[in-house]
């Protein structure tokens, strides 16, 4: 392994309360110091000057459409795309074809994951069998394949008590158990936020009771097992309202929140634009203002890109018919900068919704440059300009609502493990 020098940066670092411009030593695929350089000959220097430098991004859902769907996207094509985004470790749902239900798949996962030169993708375990709901996985063999978490993805559960056993077993083994808040029998058929949106235009709408209603089920459960659970992206103040309780009285709870959710509400859709169409839909302009306040104040933990990348197809035809998602790691960065700009988020708290609190829900030994820590680094250009287009686009998916829009803030050089697995063109020279 190289021994790489990140010069005169402003190194951003929320664990260690970093927040200074100085020099970072990598050797052996380790951070080795900051700031001591005195006898280091290193192989590669980076010139770092007026840009940010900070732990790789950790992000807690990926859909990398492999294996299964692979004219969606493969695990090369969007891990370039999260190497590209300053993602250095990422966590898979368990919804491919064949599900993340059995060892082997898990293997195969791991394999294509090392052939790809990618190796931190943190697969998540199938809660139940094919996913279906109804009968649950072998957790305990998946924990030991590899699996970091276990979930359902955004597929229903037959009952409650089928939630409760599974809460009971990942229990048991120390597992955390990751849960989309839906209630499908208040969801079912809808494709956008009940509201003026799908009123106006027609739409099927979801209510806000549907995730809500879901998660104080969840959360009763989780006080009963004992069981350790995170909430993947919610959506509405309601869902906010609730967390905010369970961690007042000690609940074992954690949340992430996709960073679209925190930009677009349903005022923001283009009528019948299928990039608007996501899961759990855009809200109202108080909701996003609830899940801003929650992200500040610490009620909501962390970021997720919630990238979901989809062929050409899959959004084509009337809205309702199209598939949900947005394939969002390459705007991950400049999304999360405007909340910055906006004052929402200091740019250490910023930094940390994306490093230190994520590796701390997964129980992760990264997120942060303490000397001896794995050399997972990211280093940023907080006013470079750049076009969303297929110039500057590596997903296989382009469905995003900001395509050809221009965005400020962008990765110039990532480095996972010590190993430099993204530099921009422009950067060449360093």
């Amino acid at each position: 392994m190289k021994k790489i020098l990140i010069k005169n940066g402003h190194i951003i670092d929320p664990l260690n309360q970093r927040d200074e411009t100085g020099d970072l030593c990598i050797a052996g695929g380790t951070i080795l110091s900051i700031a001591d350089t005195a006898g280091f000959h290193p192989d590669l220097v980076i010139d770092a000057a007026e840009q940010i430098v900070c732990p790789g991004f950790i992000d807690l859902s990926v859909c990398l459409r492999e294996p299964g769907h692979t004219q969606k996207g493969t695990i090369a094509s969007e891990t370039r795309a999260a190497a590209a985004a300053g993602v250095t470790s990422l966590c898979l749902p368990p919804d491919t074809r064949p599900c993340i239900d059995t060892p082997a798949v898990v293997e195969l996962i791991k394999d294509r994951a090392d052939k790809a030169g990618y190796p931190r993708i943190h697969p998540i375990g199938a809660l139940t069998q094919r996913l279906a709901g109804t009968e649950l996985s072998g957790m305990f063999a998946l924990k030991q394949s590899g699996c970091i978490a276990v979930s359902n993805a955004n597929q229903p559960l037959a009952n409650l008590l089928i939630l409760r056993r599974a809460m009971e077993y990942a229990s048991s083994h120390n597992l955390l158990l990751i849960y989309r808040a839906n209630e499908f029998s208040l969801s079912a058929g809808g494709c956008a936020h009940e509201g003026a949106f799908a009123s106006r235009y027609g739409l099927p709408g979801i209510p806000e009771a549907a995730e809500s209603i879901a998660l104080a089920q969840c959360l009763e459960l989780a006080e009963l097992t004992g069981c350790r659970v995170h909430i993947n992206q919610i959506s509405c103040k309601h869902s906010v309202i609730k967390i905010q309780q369970a961690k007042k009285y000690g609940a074992n709870v954690s949340a992430d929140v996709a960073i679209h959710q925190l930009h677009l509400t349903e005022e923001d859709m283009t009528p019948f634009d299928s990039a608007y169409h996501v899961l759990p839909p855009f809200r109202g302009e108080i909701d996003r203002k609830y899940l801003r306040d929650a992200l500040a104040n610490g009620t909501v933990d962390a970021i997720s890109s919630a990238h979901q990348p989809h062929d050409l197809d899959a959004k084509l035809g009337a809205f309702p018919d199209t598939e949900p998602g947005v394939a969002a790691l390459e705007t991950l960065l400049p999304l999360l900068l405007n909340l910055t700009r906006q004052q929402v988020l200091t740019l250490p708290q910023a930094i940390a919704s994306l490093t230190q609190k994520p590796a701390k829900i997964l129980g992760l030994p990264v997120g942060h440059l303490s000397p001896g820590a794995p050399a997972d680094v990211c280093v940023f250009d907080p006013q470079a300009s750049w076009t969303v287009d297929n110039e500057n686009w590596l997903s296989a998916g382009k469905n995003t609502p900001y395509w050809g829009q221009t965005l400020t803030g962008r990765v110039t050089h990532t480095l996972q493990n010590g190993s430099l697995i993204f530099r921009l063109a422009a950067a060449e020279n360093s």
